[in-house]
């Protein structure tokens, strides 16, 4: 599988209909790797002409950011900021809602100004267009609860186009008690991903894995790689690995039939 990077297709003299911003968990952790995998396998499918920047590419900075090291941020923000915009990019997609978040939000008053969108909003509109066709029945039968990501969810409002694309798996899509606006985070927000719980505290990615199994799911359907590992180290700590998946809206889409 060959993909272009941006380098390549300035080098052509052209310009991609989207950049593929992979992001860190994307680019480096081995369960991430699979979600870009299948978010390329769907691109692909779909005729997308799509670039990534593959070694230009860095940190968005949002670890940093939250961690309260606004230096580094802007640090890392102003560099990829300037790789962008050498490339005339005007259109991101990332399976990150973290990355999301940042390059949406937080980079146009550092100068990088762009059409930011996340995986599934993407995937619906490829559904949407015709671009995408989504067959088969590996999933009927199934019972899937979608976790809404914090950064997609109650940071960017947006709800309706994960369980949109959902529909596309002929499964039987259930929710969790608290979902959507209430939705209870899974725990790696806020660069807490890279800390252990406070000394006494429930962990908070245990506590919305009991969400989730309350629905009595198949398949935990998630839409951030952060979110994936949380809920898979909740599904493990709940042994209950046996009997219930962690899987990304792209591994579900990628895994039909027909792609």
């Amino acid at each position: 599988m060959t993909i272009k990077t941006m380098e390549q297709f300035m080098a052509e003299g052209k310009q991609p209909e989207v950049l593929f911003w992979v992001g860190s968990a994307g680019s480096y952790d081995d369960r991430a790797k699979k979600i870009t995998k299948a978010f390329v396998k769907i691109l692909n499918k779909a005729n997308v002409d799509f670039a990534v920047l593959g070694a230009e590419e860095s940190s968005t900075g949002d670890v940093a950011k939250r961690a309260g090291n606004e230096f580094l941020f802007q640090m890392q923000a102003l560099m990829n900021i300037e790789v962008l915009n050498a490339y005339e990019v005007k259109k991101i997609v990332t399976c990150d809602p973290h990355s999301y978040n940042c390059l949406k939000n937080e980079y146009p008053s550092l100068g990088g100004k762009y059409e930011v969108y996340h995986h599934t909003q993407f995937i619906q509109d490829l559904i949407a267009s015709g671009r995408l066709k989504v067959e088969g029945n590996l999933y009927k039968g199934k019972r899937i609860t979608f976790h809404d990501p914090c950064y997609l969810g109650r940071a960017n409002s947006v709800y309706d186009a994960p369980r949109e694309v959902l529909k596309n798996t002929n499964a039987t899509i259930i929710e969790m008690k608290r979902n959507k606006r209430t939705a209870l985070c899974c725990g790696a927000g806020g660069a807490q991903m890279f800390k252990e719980p406070e000394k006494g505290d429930k962990d908070v990615n245990v506590l919305r894995t009991e969400d989730a199994l309350e629905t009595k799911p198949n398949i935990i359907a998630t839409g951030c790689p952060y979110c994936n590992t949380m809920m898979t180290d909740g599904v493990k700590a709940k042994e209950k690995e046996a009997e219930i998946s962690v899987l990304d809206i792209a591994e579900l889409i990628a895994n039909s039939e027909s792609l």
